[in-house]
């Protein structure tokens, strides 16, 4: 029944939203140039890698050896406005559509926190990962990593069609009132290193 709800859903999503979509590729291509489309690798269910799609909003500068700046200085006021609204992760209806994603789970992070979860924290990984979650309309990136990944959890043990309907409601309400979005000294959050990774790194 999610899955069927996921395809109807975003199927309207698209029909509807696709001027929008239109409008804002073309301000990304001239406003950051190409690509338009932001595209890493993250994890999915049990950890398997899929490749997630967003509007692109930063550039690629780099410091004198070749390494890219960091976010806060790449990240440009037109993507900040982007992300501000969460505009720029409309394409990962694509995910959705595809299977990858859901429109409702864990957000999927960065590849390499993988070997840095603790048991608990990794079971984030056992339902396919959401472009909006429970941790999302509770807080976002103003949670510690901590908190962030027992709300995960929380989700995956009490998730339902009725708690994702109520997870969608909600998270329209936060966009519009721009909640979360980042936080604090940082463009979005401060990497997440694991109690496990510094034990290893002592």
């Amino acid at each position: 029944m999610k899955r069927i709800f996921d395809i109807f859903i975003s199927s309207i999503f698209i029909i509807i939203s696709s001027p929008i979509l239109l409008i804002i590729a073309i301000l990304v291509y001239f406003k950051l140039g190409t690509p338009i489309l932001f595209k890493q690798k993250r994890p999915g269910v049990n950890g398997q890698p899929f490749y997630i799609y967003k509007f692109r909003t930063m550039t690629d500068e780099k410091d004198n050896q070749g390494n890219l700046l960091p976010d806060e200085q790449r990240l440009t006021n037109f993507g900040q406005t982007l992300r501000k609204y969460s505009l720029d992760e409309l394409p990962e209806i694509i995910n959705v559509i595809k299977g990858e994603m859901s429109l409702v789970g864990p957000r999927p992070l960065r590849m390499k926190y993988l070997e840095r979860y603790n048991e608990r924290q990794f079971r984030r990984h056992e339902v396919k990962p959401g472009i909006t979650g429970w941790a999302q309309i509770n807080g976002r990136n103003q949670l510690s990593w901590e908190e962030k990944f027992e709300l995960d959890v929380w989700y995956v043990d009490n998730r339902s069609f009725w708690l994702d309907f109520k997870i969608l409601f909600i998270t329209v309400i936060k966009v519009l009132k721009r909640e979360g979005i980042s936080a604090e000294g940082h463009a979005t959050m401060p990497e997440f290193i694991g109690k496990n990774h510094n034990q290893q790194n002592m």
